[in-house]
């Protein structure tokens, strides 16, 4: 299960409500080394194939998170 995998940190699935055919995927990782071993993984090849027996489609987007916390302007919106 990939939220086993070594240096898996979150992987989480959305679904939404006026969209049945889109499904969101945000997955964290511990380091680039740690995606890499992921996507070589056999369970990825799996997912290929399964994309292409099925026409699925993908779009990827990266996101950094902020060491700093953000700006202090940020807090008001956020409560931790």
């Amino acid at each position: 299960m990939i939220r086993k995998e070594s240096g898996n940190l979150r992987y989480a699935y959305f679904f939404p409500m006026d969209d049945p055919e889109t499904v969101l995927l945000i997955d964290m990782w511990k380091d680039q080394q740690s995606i890499d071993l992921h996507h070589a993984s056999p369970m990825m090849k799996t997912i290929a194939r399964l994309r292409e027996r099925y026409d699925l489609h993908m779009r990827a987007e990266r996101y950094v998170t902020d060491e700093s916390g953000g700006p202090a302007s940020d807090s008001a919106f956020l409560r931790l």
